[in-house]
């Protein structure tokens, strides 16, 4: 999986993520270009000002959290050179950091030259117009009367209807105090203006949403963004945002309410970290097998709560997967990759515990009517060991387009039906096997014991590994299903081993011995007879449950 840019951080996450059927992300960087651009800087009437720039760019890199991509493009606007100049008339006091209930935060800063305290706030436009009293209008501070929020709310709402992430600013003038400053210190502030910043859709996210759609995999978009520019991003990439929820609404819903709502809608825009953490709670207890893609310390908590958790940077320690670059179609090749290698595993179960079971129940028969063991218990050493060498290649195994174009879970009853189906099979043609032994052969005494055992144990030996190649595959093997030439090599090479073993000074050693050329033609009739009804059970078994790996 590291081959397709996925490193798996824990083991079990594996299943997950190929049975993952509902995939929750954010929007920055996965949907869009992660390359944020400041493009505009205006004031209250939608005019460019070098104000705001300038007090944007001070609460940018006077802040002390980490800085994220809005930070970073306030700061790239002006240039690092500029940004340390227009900083140097300044000195920090105090911070008042951002969180995710407040949506904005504060840096307190001192003129040097006039010595006069400057709160300078950035952050969502609701809730930095909720703490603000007055407006700059031109260079003139007054009150804000409640006709200007209309027309503030509209300019924000045009912004955003050409797909721009809108944040406020606003400062106030602070009196000399020695106490460290804190939220209430951010009533009564200044409306300065918008800055507003352009994060486009990335190409390449149309494709890999219909991709993952093609392998059973819905797409829902879960944003601390507002809606109409979450909405407009989900439409330029192929997603119907539909209903779109809000963290507000989130908050009211009872769970048995938000599962519904969740499990119809596309888009949940202004979500802060409990509330996707909650969403991912509802989708999962609808039944639904839930990834959850995200990077920033904002995702932890949904990180943690999904059943895949996928991250690239920042929240990687809470993640199960790590993707080495963040885009929709490493995640699709990841989930691919996930599907073959559960079906591999799978695959390896199944065939093991019904080979098993078809052992242990022949055996039982063989003993219950043999004078003599059927086969010593070196002879049965030998064969497994060469039956597991078979099984190493199965990791290199390819799966067919049907098992990977739709998620799957694990089902340990499962196993356990298809080894009581399939088991009985290879019994049946040991029975087959030991009466022509027996009969046709004459090995039907002590004396002749050796001659029994070396028939059953080629032919045991031959039909398990040959079992490999039906229970790999629903189709028919070799001609509609072929595996993967690690497999096809390994199982010719133990079956090559286990006719020649007989043969040589190794196979006397353990009690063999060679076997009449007349027994091949019976081996053949037997090894062919197991194919055909293996196969013929198997269609009837996917029938019946539905699926057969």
């Amino acid at each position: 999986m590291s081959k397709r840019k996925v490193i798996v951080k824990r083991l079990n996450a594996i299943q997950n993520f190929g049975a993952m059927d509902v995939l929750c992300t954010d929007k920055t960087g996965t949907l869009t270009e992660d390359k944020v651009v400041l493009v505009q800087y205006l004031d209250i009437h939608g005019r460019s000002s070098p104000l705001v720039l300038r007090d944007a760019v001070l609460n940018s890199s006077f802040q002390t959290g980490l800085k994220n991509l809005l930070d970073l493009a306030v700061i790239e606007k002006t240039g690092e050179a500029q940004t340390r100049q227009i900083a140097s008339g300044y000195e920090k006091v105090d911070e008042i950091p951002f969180d995710f209930t407040r949506r904005r935060m504060s840096v307190v800063l001192r003129e040097r030259s006039s010595g006069e305290r400057l709160l300078l706030c950035k952050g969502g436009v609701e809730e930095i117009l909720g703490v603000c009293t007055r407006v700059d209008d031109g260079g003139r501070v007054r009150p804000l009367a409640e006709v200007d929020r209309p027309p503030l709310v509209d300019l924000r709402d045009h912004l955003n209807a050409d797909g721009l992430r809108v944040l406020a600013v606003a400062r106030k003038t602070l009196e000399e105090s020695d106490r460290p400053f804190e939220i209430p210190d951010e009533n009564g502030l200044t409306l300065l203006g918008y800055i507003a910043f352009l994060d486009p859709p990335k190409r390449s996210a149309r494709g890999a949403i219909r991709a993952l759609a093609d392998y059973g995999v819905a797409i829902k978009v879960i944003t601390g963004d507002s809606a109409v520019v979450a909405a407009k991003v989900c439409r330029e990439v192929g997603l119907d945002p539909g209903e779109v929820v809000l963290g507000e609404a989130v908050e009211v819903l009872d769970d048995a309410r938000l599962g519904d709502l969740a499990g119809r809608s596309t888009l949940f825009a202004r979500m802060n970290p409990m509330q996707k953490a909650r969403v991912i709670r509802a989708l999962k207890a609808r039944g639904a097998t839930v990834g959850y893609l995200g990077d920033g310390i904002n995702d932890s908590a949904a990180l943690r709560e999904a059943d895949v958790g996928i991250s690239v940077d920042i929240a990687k320690e809470s993640a199960d997967i790590i993707l080495l670059k963040k885009s929709l179609l490493v995640l699709k090749e990841g989930i691919v990759e996930g599907r073959v290698v559960f079906g591999n595993i799978v695959k390896y179960i199944k065939m093991t515990t019904s080979s098993n079971f078809g052992n242990v129940f022949s055996i039982l028969v063989a003993s219950a009517f043999l004078p003599f063991l059927p086969m010593l218990a070196l002879q049965i050493l030998v064969q497994n060991l060469l039956y597991d060498l078979s099984q190493l290649s199965l990791p290199w195994d390819r799966m067919d387009r049907e098992f990977l174009e739709r998620p799957r879970q694990w089902e340990a009853g499962g196993v356990a039906r298809f080894m009581v189906c399939i088991g009985p099979i290879s019994s049946l043609f040991d029975i087959t096997t030991f009466a022509v032994l027996w009969f046709v052969f004459g090995a039907n005494s002590a004396a002749r014991q050796a001659l029994f055992q070396s028939g059953w144990f080629v032919e045991g030996l031959l039909s398990q590994t040959l079992i490999v190649h039906m229970i790999r595959t629903r189709k028919i093997p070799f001609i509609q299903s072929a595996a993967a030439p690690p497999v096809l090599l390994l199982t010719g090479l133990v079956m090559l081993a286990g006719l020649i073993i007989p043969l040589t000074g190794f196979g006397a050693s353990i009690g063999l011995i060679p076997l009449p050329p007349s027994f091949y033609p019976w081996l053949i009739a037997t090894l062919l007879a197991y194919c055909v009804l293996t196969q013929i059970v198997k269609r009837g078994y996917t029938r019946r449950f539905g699926e057969w790996l």
